[in-house]
């Protein structure tokens, strides 16, 4: 049950959402988690400031996940992060914070698991 949602300080149109939601979908096997409950969600044009001082480029990532991976995993997703954004929007590597969240109760469907 993975949610990854960004905060980007530029625009981001349809197809950029779309290419960044599929390359989303491929790396959280890196959690360990499947793409088919993958969720994913985008704000674009939202004033991110880092030492003071605001991003013309930058993004902030959560990812929340029912129940943890290892530190290695998290390592390797936040790698694939910051080259995915790097790649599709600009958006240098200093300039992306990933966090993670794992999550002991989680809801879907009428039920929790």
């Amino acid at each position: 049950m993975p949610f990854i949602d960004s905060k980007i300080t530029l625009p981001v149109s349809g197809q950029q959402k779309e290419v960044l939601k599929a390359e989303l979908g491929k790396a959280v096997a890196l959690l360990g988690k499947p793409e088919s409950f993958l969720m994913v969600g985008f704000e674009d044009n939202y004033d991110l400031y880092m030492g003071g001082k605001k991003l013309e480029k930058g993004a902030y990532v959560a990812v929340s996940l029912f129940g943890n991976a290892s530190a290695s995993a998290y390592e390797n997703m936040t790698a694939k992060i910051c080259e995915l954004y790097e790649r599709e929007l600009g958006i240098p590597g200093n300039a992306v914070y990933v966090t993670y969240h794992g999550v002991n109760d989680w809801g879907w469907n009428g039920r929790n698991f």
